[in-house]
């Protein structure tokens, strides 16, 4: 039963099952490339998984297709919509695609396919080697074949051609080729296709102007915008035949009127030229195109010419040879434009005169008509032949007989063209001859004598004849200019005369002619002129002139009327010469000739001869001069010197003058027979030339001395001169020294031996610093140049540096110093650099013996009586120097010096004369001792050259620095001298005429020496001009000099300007004084304030003005922004213990109201603490790179207009210790960093500083945190350690005061001295110090903020909170080598550090 119902149950599930299918199938799509492409496949009854293959490939059931980004299926899974979309169809995508279900349960596969074909439109359509829209040129009946390209399709395209409009089809469209083009991967569904059509066709006239154009049909182009390519065909063919219009044959044309002949041709590519001809020559050219068709028009105004004249119009281009022509013959009627009567204008009476009237060219002919007198004249003989011109011409020739009684006949000729009823008239007079009368000559009365230069006026008159005659002047037949006067009867000509030579016996004759006569009728007259002659010529035989023979001068004076007279002269004198000749000569008058012997000599030459003609009767005369050219040899000046004298090195030039004739002469110049280059031969180098007559030498040299010999020659010989040449040259010593050594109370000799020119015995003289010398004890040696100086019985006190001085003028002097050597007992030297010498242990210890001896001494060496083995063990070596001729030295060497080395070493000396000892200590190394001495060596407007004497420099290399101020301030500037090893320097950019005081002190990498005493003055000059050194050393520089030259109006004035200016000094002085003392009296409940004074003995402060200046005016203490230099480095050192420090509240150097800076004199440089071999200097951080906690910085601050300046910690006590104020005993000085790490190793702590008060001190004001007062200074100080015992050091208590101690001991100026507590009361402090917090900063003054600040640079520390003792920061930039303070760093673990900090990297290390 159950088993029934289940089987029931099976049946009607399967009955109710339906399969899954496809709703909607895919369907085949066909895209163009880049579109979207959407499959769609729709599933009912959904069950298994849908995905899509294509080709076969399964791509997923993911709707985000891996590798096919292009590829998404999207749809509904409820509705089984399982669509495949593609974007950006490329050919790749051409494929067979499937839609597959898979099988679920009871359902099975189901499968559908569909296709999806890709098409691309063609890329281009070209014309093969045709642009688009290009231009084809052919010629009419070439084969034309085109051929179009459509590229890179899918599938193929069609091409269609078409001509304009119109489809192109038959056969001359050739069938269309594909190309497969295959995709650059090879996938061969990535195959494109490229279709070629061809055409090919016959070009006509028709094909002109034609396009051809080649269409692409694809299905993926639209069919409204296709692809075209299209050219257009240009053919070549011959244009039509040329036609005139404008004329037609026959037409007649009157001349005058204005015709237009156009010529056309149609047709022809190139469009025709037309070109107009008139009978066959070229007119015009110009044409003008319209299209196909060509046109030249010719527009002009009928005349003459144009009769029967052919135009022609001729077409051509380049497809025809022969050209096309069009012709046309004109006809034009015109009337001749004038008429010309031709025959003689004169005839006598009865005489027959033919006439001939001719017409111009006329159309059609003219007739002529004649008038005579008025009348018709009928008898004429008409002619008429065709012109060449066109047209006719007509001529008609009549005779006509002179009638009596009349004085003209006239004749009129008519020319007419009757068919234009035009007339033209031309007319003709005939004159009627008659002879005139003869002429008649007045102005002259024959027989009469005129002067040559007069005017003389002739005039000739004739009267009647028809025409009047004309009247014609001639002198001896040659026809001359007058000037003629008409009247109606008569006629008359004038001559003017101006006589001269050629007038004498001339014939003036006038002819009258006219037409009527045939021979002239003429008078005629003859002068008489008297004349001088017009010129003089002297010239002299022979030619060529010479000394020693005899000439001959002629004068020939030209012809005269009467005779002239002639007479020689010589300079205004007249000379006598041979008789005068004379003969006949032109122009009626006469020549005379005279003579003149001369004997010639060289003096002749230039002698001027003059010969005079005169004409007695006239009064006037002519001359001529000849200057003698007498010929001979060149003669050099006699003024010539023989010898010239130059100067070496500077120029000279000799300039000779030879006489000559001719005066073209030639000069050679020669020295040694060897020739001197002429300058137009030289080169740059040549330093001696000639040119001419001139020697050139650019730059004497002594060896250019000598005999220059120059020879001048010209055409008629040579001469020779000489000139000696002496060269002066600046003498100089070739050798000084002493003939021999010799003994006390020996005669001594010293020799110097010089050269020069010129070079006496006066030229060389001997000094000797102190001592005037007796010339009488020198001697000169002309022979070798040598001076010779005799010393009588030299002595000790002789011996020394004598100079020997030449000097001749020339140039600088010469001197040189030769010392004199007399036998004396060595001299040890003393000075205070040698008898100490310095050296630590295991170093090598040196110490310097020194002495003056004649002969060489022998040293040696001895210490503690005992002589030492030098260089006979390892342990003492010397070394022996000869400084000078009589200065030895000897250095001894010690070995790995110890403690037992140090102590005095005794150096002895000895020589012929004696024995002598000094005595040599040896030390450890320390700071130098002070300068010897100073002084000024010169003195400028704003410089100051100073020179002193160093001291001992405590057995290490040392320099120096330099203190100045104005005599009556308070504040010192400083200046580090520089090379270090110098012991000169010049301080510049002082002022004017201000008196300055100068100090210099010692330094070395321990510490330094006290300044020198305020001991040296010097005054600046007024102007910037060379001036007299202006020096006065003075001990108190307090009280200025007064000049002695000042009046003493002056002297009183200035005196009561000092005693008013001190008096208010003193009063500002008190008035502060009493101002600090209150202020000192408020803070006594505060942190006690350290002052500090300057160390001098004359109470010199420094103020902030004077920090200030020592970075502004030094150049040594101040650096640019953008300096590169390394700032100097500050080797590195332990905290000190018991320094002590200022309350961190305390405004220590605030003035009130003004704001002003008083620091502490900042005087000297900080000691150096513990510098040892190995360790390395490092410079202090640099202010701007440190910030506190706040992000301010801590160094540098300013508040309002006070100023901060740093201050400097003074130099430690000279005796070599420093005291522990919290101990009972000595440190030793720089103290030891090995104690110092003593006392941390075996757990003691270090030796603390004591504190001002036994309060802690609060926490410092940061100016930038916005409280009121300022930023603390922090000042760091030794403790007292001179002039007190042990005891009374720890007990003793105080400030110092700027002011002097006169009842208690003065410290050395060194040294600052520190009191602690106050004035008032001293109690005894305890032994353990207050913990106290360590400052954050140095302050510095704002305006110190560079480098280069060598006072005041400041430093920041960092100490832990915990640490119970202050550490000094006192900072002071200096050279590299000063010894500056380093930090300790110290941690809980008791390991100090050194705090390694430089300038440059401005890094504070805190450990």
């Amino acid at each position: 039963m159950w088993n029934v119902v289940a089987v029931l149950g099976v049946l009607v599930c399967v009955a109710g099952f339906q399969q899954q299918y496809f709703r909607v199938v895919p369907r085949s799509l066909r895209v163009q490339e880049g579109s979207e492409a959407v499959l769609e496949c729709a599933v009912a009854n959904l069950a298994g998984q849908v995905q899509w293959a294509k080709d076969g490939f399964a791509l997923g059931f993911s709707s985000v297709i891996p590798g096919y980004p292009r590829y998404t299926m999207f749809g509904d899974r409820r509705h089984g919509v399982y669509n495949l979309r593609i974007v950006n169809v490329t050919l790749e995508d051409d494929a067979e695609y499937q839609c597959q279900v898979g099988p679920a349960q009871m359902h099975k596969v189901i499968r559908a396919n569909a296709s999806l074909s890709v098409i691309s439109p063609p890329t281009a359509v070209e014309i093969t080697n045709h642009p688009p829209n290009s231009k084809i040129e052919v010629k009419q009946g070439e084969t034309v074949a085109l051929e179009c390209m459509v590229k890179n399709s899918k599938p193929a395209a069609k091409i269609v051609w078409y001509r304009g409009n119109v489809e192109f089809k038959g056969d001359k469209v050739s069938k269309e080729d594909v190309k497969e083009i295959e995709s650059p991967n090879g996938n061969p569904k990535m195959t494109r296709y490229t279709t070629i059509s061809r055409v090919k066709f016959e070009a006509t006239s028709d094909d002109d102007y034609a396009d051809f154009t080649c269409e692409a049909r694809h299905e993926a182009l639209q069919r409204d915008s296709p692809m075209r390519s299209t050219v257009q065909l240009s053919v070549l063919y011959p244009p039509g035949a040329p036609y005139i219009e404008g004329y037609a044959e026959g037409e007649t044309v009157r001349r005058g009127q204005s015709l237009e002949l156009v010529c056309r041709s149609r047709g022809g590519n190139p469009p025709a030229q037309l070109i107009w001809y008139k009978n066959g020559e070229q007119i015009r050219m110009a044409y003008r195109t319209s299209g196909r068709m060509s046109e030249n028009v010719l527009s002009f105004k009928a005349d003459a010419s144009d009769n029967k004249a052919r135009y022609t119009c001729e077409a051509k281009n380049i497809m025809i040879s022969n050209t096309l022509k069009a012709e046309i013959d004109l006809t034009v009627l015109f009337a001749p434009s004038h008429v010309t009567i031709s025959g003689p204008s004169e005839a006598r009476v009865g005489d027959p005169v033919p006439l001939s009237c001719s017409t111009a060219p006329s159309n059609p002919a003219a007739d002529i008509k004649w008038l005579v007198l008025g009348k018709h004249h009928k008898e004429a003989s008409n002619r008429t032949v065709i012109s060449p011109e066109g047209g006719w011409i007509t001529t008609s020739n009549i005779t006509v007989v002179v009638e009596p009684n009349r004085r003209s006949i006239v004749v009129v000729c008519h020319g007419i063209n009757a068919q234009l009823t035009e007339n033209v008239v031309a007319t003709h007079t005939i004159n009627v001859l008659y002879p005139p009368s003869a002429p008649m000559i007045t102005g002259y009365i024959p027989g009469t004598t005129l002067a040559a230069g007069t005017v003389q006026k002739l005039s000739c008159i004739s009267s009647g004849g028809n025409p009047l005659a004309t009247l014609t002047w001639f002198k001896n037949d040659k026809k001359i200019h007058a000037v003629t006067k008409t009247t109606d009867k008569s006629v008359s000509s004038e001559i003017s005369i101006f006589t001269n030579v050629t007038d004498n016996q001339a014939q003036y004759r006038c002819e009258a002619t006219n037409s009527a006569t045939e021979i002239p009728l003429f008078e005629t007259v003859t002068l008489n002129v008297h004349f001088a002659p017009e010129a003089v010529k002297v010239r002299a035989e022979p030619e060529e002139l010479k000394p020693g023979i005899e000439a001959t001068l002629y004068c020939d004076a030209a012809s005269s009327n009467p005779p002239a007279t002639l007479t020689w002269w010589r300079d205004g004198i007249p000379v006598q010469g041979l008789p005068m000749q004379l003969k006949k000569g032109l122009h009626g008058g006469t020549v005379s000739t005279i003579e003149l012997k001369l004997n010639i000599t060289k003096d002749l030459n230039g002698a001027v001869y003059t010969c005079q003609a005169m004409n007695e009767v006239l009064q006037r005369s002519v001359h001529d001069a000849l200057a003698l050219k007498v010929l001979y040899a060149p003669i050099f000046d006699e003024t010539t010197p023989d010898t010239t004298v130059g100067v070496e090195n500077e120029p000279l030039i000799i300039v000779l003058r030879a006489d000559g004739n001719p005066g073209s002469i030639t000069y050679t110049w020669t020295k040694d027979g060897l020739p001197i280059t002429q300058s137009s031969y030289s080169t740059s180098n040549e330093r001696i030339l000639s040119e001419g007559s001139m020697l050139n030498i650019t730059r004497l040299s002594r060896h250019d001395a000598g005999v220059y010999t120059c020879e001048a020659v010209n055409s008629q010989g040579a001469a020779i001169a000489n000139i000696s040449v002496s060269v002066h040259y600046p003498a100089s010593i070739k050798f000084v020294g002493q003939s021999a050594i010799v003994n006390p109370n020996e005669d001594a000799v010293l020799s110097c031996t010089a050269t020069g020119n010129p070079l006496t015995s006066e030229h060389i003289k001997w000094e000797r610093k102190g001592q005037m010398l007796d010339s009488k004890h020198v001697t000169f040696d002309p022979k070798n140049f040598t001076s010779h100086l005799q010393i009588l019985k030299a002595t000790r006190d002789d011996v020394g540096d004598y100079s020997c001085v030449v000097d001749n003028g020339i140039g600088n002097k010469a001197k040189q110093d030769v010392m004199l050597v007399v036998k004396f007992k060595p001299e040890m030297d003393s000075s205070p650099s040698l008898v100490k010498s310095a050296s630590n242990v295991g170093q090598v210890g040196r110490l310097t013996c020194k002495c003056k001896a004649a002969p060489a001494p022998n040293f040696t060496w001895s210490k503690n009586g005992a002589k030492l083995p030098v260089n006979t063990s390892t342990k003492y070596f010397a070394e022996f120097h000869k400084i000078d001729a009589i200065t030895y030295a000897s250095v001894l060497l010690v070995n790995d010096v110890t403690s037992s080395d140090y102590g005095s070493f005794e150096c002895g000396a000895r020589n012929d004369l004696g024995f002598s000892t000094t005595s040599v200590k040896l030390d450890i190394t320390s700071a130098p001792d002070q300068v010897i001495s100073m002084m000024v060596t010169n003195v400028t407007h704003n410089t100051v050259t100073l020179e002193w004497v160093p001291g001992f420099d405590g057995g290490l290399p040392s320099w120096y620095r330099i203190r100045y101020r104005k005599i009556y301030d308070e504040s010192y500037k400083y200046e580090d001298v520089l090379p270090k090893n110098a012991t000169t320097y010049t301080i510049g950019g002082l002022e004017r005429n201000t008196d300055y005081v100068f100090s210099v002190m010692a330094i070395n990498k321990i510490g330094q020496s006290k300044y020198r005493p305020d001991d040296t003055k010097a005054t600046t000059l007024t102007s910037s001009e060379v001036g007299e050194l202006n020096v006065v050393p003075t001990e108190f520089v307090e009280t200025g000099d007064m000049s002695k030259s000042v009046t003493l109006y002056v002297t009183c004035s200035g005196a009561l300007l000092v005693l008013l200016n001190a008096a208010f000094i003193a009063c500002f002085i008190l008035k502060r004084r009493s101002r600090r003392l209150k202020e000192q009296a408020g803070q006594s409940s505060k942190s006690a304030t350290i002052e500090m004074y300057a160390p001098s003995s004359y109470n010199d402060t420094m103020t902030g003005e004077t920090l200030s200046s020592v970075s502004e005016k030094s150049e040594t203490y101040s650096q640019d922004d953008g300096d590169d230099r390394q700032p100097p480095p500050i080797p590195e050192v332990p905290s000190m213990p018991n320094r002590h420090m200022l309350s961190q509240q305390t405004d220590a150097y605030l003035m009130d109201e003004q704001g002003l800076v008083i620091p502490p004199p900042l005087d000297y440089p900080p000691p150096n603490y513990a510098v040892y071999e190995g360790d390395h200097a490092r410079t202090l951080p640099h202010p701007h790179r440190h910030k506190d906690i706040s992000g301010h910085n801590t160094l540098g601050r300013s508040a309002g207009k006070q100023n901060y300046a740093p201050a400097p910690s003074p130099m430690p006590p000279l005796d070599g210790s420093y005291y522990n104020m919290a101990s009972d005993r000595y440190l030793s000085y720089p103290p030891l960093i090995s104690e110092y790490l003593h006392q941390q190793q075996t757990g003691r702590t270090p030796t603390p500083p004591q504190q001002y008060g036994p309060q802690p001190v609060p926490k410092p004001h940061l100016m930038n945190g916005g409280v009121p007062g300022g930023s603390p200074s922090h000042v760091a100080s030794p403790p007292l350690s001179y002039g007190l015992d042990a005891l009374d050091r720890q007990s003793s208590g105080g400030t110092l005061r700027r002011q002097r101690l006169d009842k208690m001991a003065v410290p050395p100026p060194d040294v600052t001295v520190l009191h602690q507590g106050n004035c008032a009361q001293h109690p005894q402090l305890p032994q353990t110090p207050a913990p106290v917090k360590q400052p954050q900063s140095i302050l510095k003054d704002p305006s110190r903020h560079k480098y280069g600040n060598q006072y005041g640079s400041p430093i920041s520390s960092s100490t832990p909170q915990n640490s119970n003792s202050s550490q000094i920061l006192t900072v002071q930039n200096l050279t590299s080598d000063v010894p500056q303070y380093g930090t300790i760093r110290k941690e809980k673990k008791q390991n100090v550090t050194i705090d390694e900090s430089y300038n440059k990297r401005s890094e504070t290390h805190v450990v």
